[in-house]
């Protein structure tokens, strides 16, 4: 495994953890990111075992998803995981009086936990 791959997952699993203990400490909209990132450094990671990546985040989820969801590498319940993620963490950052609940921080928490081990096993193989 690449040096690059293997730094972006390494950096995966680091958010995922921020973002349990944000969860925990009840600082919901911040482990909202956390989760997200965690996704996003994942994808980056598949990415760079192709030597792509793009300087937007739609970019590296826009290829994700024809290049791994809609050939069927990856269940297509993580296109739904991914759009949500990025939409959620846009709200929690940009809009003015968003509310997030705990359930909505953990849902997405363990959307992430979900799909980081779904492309550890994929990269190990």
């Amino acid at each position: 495994m690449d040096e690059l791959v293997r730094y972006r997952l390494e950096s995966a699993k680091e958010k995922l953890i921020s973002a349990k203990l944000l969860l925990d400490a009840g600082q919901y909209k911040d482990s909202i990111g956390r989760s997200y990132y965690a996704i996003f450094a994942a994808i980056r990671a598949i990415l760079a075992s192709r030597q792509v990546d793009f300087s937007k985040h739609a970019g590296v989820i826009a290829y994700f998803q024809k290049e791994y969801i809609k050939t069927g590498v990856f269940d297509k319940k993580y296109s739904k995981y991914i759009q949500q993620a990025f939409q959620i963490r846009n709200s929690c950052d940009y809009d003015d009086f968003y509310i997030v609940s705990k359930q909505d921080a953990l849902e997405q928490y363990e959307r992430a936990t979900e799909l980081l081990k779904v492309i550890n096993d994929y990269m190990k193989e």
